[in-house]
């Protein structure tokens, strides 16, 4: 199990996702265009702060009528395996039956998610229930709403799932908020936390400067390029780290 600290999920929580995939970058551990989920899965409630936690993996049915197998005959299972993750749960569903699928999560299921400690949950199906989700103040990110569970019924639990253009395995760290979800590489993920301020405030030389005021070409040049510089530096210390 990865070994991260309350501490580092709370400052990660603290910035938003494209920020996280900006620092993410300075690390150099994957292509830029990998590791986050494409535009198919979408947050419901865009004025949820970040949602930051490990994936608890599941495959999920609703079309066909399964045998020996309740809406929520599962959970249960799914649950006990949260132990087994390194902090807080994500729940990752893969739908399997695509656009013939009723809805993957309702109210019931994610007030239970809650209680046992769950942070939020991504589907590459629909849900329903939202206004009732969004009382409980629980960020989902799915590809659309349906008004029926259908044949609800999970298939397997803690097993790798694709999602969003992404293979998920259990126990991955997720970070997802109005802009998307991304993956954060579990080995760097402290040094992401730590990094993600002095990004922040590169950026804002460019940003408090255009924002405030009516800049000249000459000024937003030099204020660029000191942000810059500011991120070189930032990226170079990242490597001898």
């Amino acid at each position: 199990m990865a070994d991260i600290s309350a501490t580092v999920l709370d400052t990660l929580r603290q910035y938003d996702t494209p920020t996280i995939c900006n620092v993410i970058e300075l690390f150099d551990v994957r292509p830029r265009n990998q590791g986050y989920m494409n535009k198919t899965i979408k947050a419901a409630y865009a004025d949820l702060p970040p949602m930051v936690g490990f994936a608890a993996t599941a495959t999920h049915r609703s079309y066909i009528n399964p045998i020996d197998k309740s809406a929520y005959s599962a959970l249960t299972d799914q649950i006990e395996r949260f132990s087994d993750l390194s902090g807080p749960p994500v729940i990752v569903f893969q739908d399997l039956d695509g656009d013939q699928a009723a809805a993957t999560f309702g109210e019931v299921m994610c007030s239970t998610y809650k209680a046992f400690g769950a942070v939020g949950l991504i589907t590459s199906g629909p849900g329903r229930d939202m206004e009732q989700v969004r009382a409980i103040d629980f960020p989902v990110f799915t590809d659309g709403v349906v008004c029926s569970h259908g044949y609800n019924h999970i298939i397997g639990v803690h097993v790798p799932v694709q999602v969003g253009g992404i293979t998920v395995s259990p126990n991955d760290l997720l970070h997802g908020d109005v802009n998307g979800v991304t993956d954060i590489p579990v080995d760097i993920a402290a040094d992401i936390a730590d990094a993600c301020g002095e990004f922040v405030a590169a950026e804002m030389v460019v940003i408090d400067l255009a924002q405030n005021g009516s800049p000249t070409l000459a000024e937003w040049k030099e204020a660029n390029a000191e942000k810059s510089r500011l991120i070189a530096d930032l990226k170079n210390r990242i490597r001898k780290v």
